[in-house]
């Protein structure tokens, strides 16, 4: 692949990935130091887990640091702009760490195919590199990792990668870029516009079917009930204890709704358990 155009989109996805973690610390309130920290975790902290994976010493943005300069230049922009950034909706941030996962996703692969690695490594790789920096960006603001709990984001990296890398190894890199790009963020995008997420394991209450559940009461007091043999009956010949199982019997076998873990759509998990609930 022409080094140029690497380059130029590490720059891109460094400016995107950077924007996106400004925006979270303005969400957050934090101040300029906050905003230059998560817009640098966001933008190196992927490609840094990447190359200490891969043993890359120094790291690239000690190699060139280029890289810094840019995130401080956007920094930079954004607190002149902070007036209108701020006012942004919440679409944009999920919009933008879309596109900066897109690219950080070839970026990643591409490198690892540069140092020889497997395709599956390359694949990893890319993934890393687009979805670790977000990671350690939404710890650093208290929230749950968004490639944890939200739409479809580490599954969009993987199918991005999946075809650079398919590509890249039959000779059409440029080819591979483009469907990467497109595949990335057109399953990203459409998760963010429909919701779309993977099912979830979660905690659901089975209610006992109302016909089922009467005859096997019936039939499981009866069998309780069925005298095993002349000890069981007192010496009067009274018939208490055979009162007395049955009662007991069927007492015991009243339906119960049961806990059980199924998987369930995300928003019928959300219903079910909100996430201020514990589960014991």
């Amino acid at each position: 692949m022409d080094s140029d155009l690497v380059y130029a989109l590490d720059m891109a996805g460094t400016v995107v990935f950077a924007l996106s973690g400004i925006l979270l610390a303005c969400r957050s309130r934090m101040d300029p130091i906050g905003m230059l920290v998560l817009a640098a975790v966001t933008a190196v902290g992927g490609g840094t887990l990447r190359d200490l994976v891969l043993g890359v010493a120094p790291v690239f943005w000690i190699r060139d640091p280029t890289y810094l300069w840019v995130i401080l230049a956007t920094v930079l922009c954004a607190l002149v702009g902070f007036h209108y950034i701020h006012r942004l909706n919440r679409v944009v941030l999920p919009v933008a760490d879309a596109f900066g996962l897109a690219l950080f996703v070839i970026i990643g692969a591409n490198k690892a195919m540069l140092l020889g690695t497997s395709g599956v490594v390359a694949v990893l790789m890319g993934l890393f590199t687009g979805v670790a920096g977000g990671m350690i960006r939404d710890v650093l603001a208290r929230r749950v990792p968004m490639v944890l709990c939200r739409e479809v984001y580490a599954t969009a990296a993987i199918a991005g990668g999946v075809v650079f890398v398919a590509l890249a190894s039959l000779g059409a890199p440029r080819l591979g870029i483009l469907l990467s790009l497109v595949t990335t963020l057109g399953l990203r995008l459409a998760a963010i516009r429909w919701q779309l997420a993977l099912p979830v394991l979660a905690w659901v209450v089975i209610e006992p079917s109302p016909g089922q559940s009467a005859s096997s009461r019936t039939a499981d007091a009866d069998a309780a009930a069925e005298p095993a043999g002349p000890a069981s009956m007192p010496a009067d010949g009274n018939d208490t204890p055979l009162t007395s199982a049955r009662e007991t019997a069927s007492s015991a076998d009243v339906a119960r709704p049961k806990m059980r873990v199924r998987m369930v759509s995300r928003s019928k998990a959300a219903r079910l358990w909100p996430e201020d609930e514990d589960i014991d």
